[in-house]
């Protein structure tokens, strides 16, 4: 099992800037990727940022398209934590985001764990 728990968001006007934090405690040596997804409001849930935790490097990217550029994911594995930093935030980019991890078991088998959400609001 592993328990995520996720920090920061709230309100900004839009060309601001956020960030996310997302600390991570169970079994998190089994912890593959890291990652954020997001919920727009009535649309789907959907990834916008992904890292992977490769020992002793810096670890794979993933960003939307729609996040390139204005977005920065970083992890530390010591503390089991991902942060997402937010900047030039526009009106679309208003949702819950949600922190993921991907655990692979010893079986090989994936499985998926989530945080609560957190709102993120940007007006215009």
């Amino acid at each position: 099992q592993v328990r995520l728990v996720e920090s920061g968001g709230g309100q900004v006007q839009a060309g601001g800037s956020l960030s996310l934090s997302c600390s991570a405690d169970g079994r998190t040596s089994r912890i593959a990727t890291m990652g954020w997804f997001r919920l727009p409001p009535g649309e789907e849930r959907r990834l916008v940022s992904s890292i992977t935790r490769i020992p002793g490097n810096t670890g794979n990217t993933y960003y939307a398209d729609s996040v390139k550029g204005r977005f920065t994911i970083s992890r530390d594995n010591a503390k089991n934590t991902v942060t997402l930093q937010m900047n030039n935030l526009k009106p679309k980019d208003t949702a819950v985001y949600y922190c993921n991890a991907v655990v692979v078991a010893l079986n090989g088998l994936e499985y998926d764990y989530w945080g609560e959400g957190t709102l993120v609001t940007v007006s215009s």
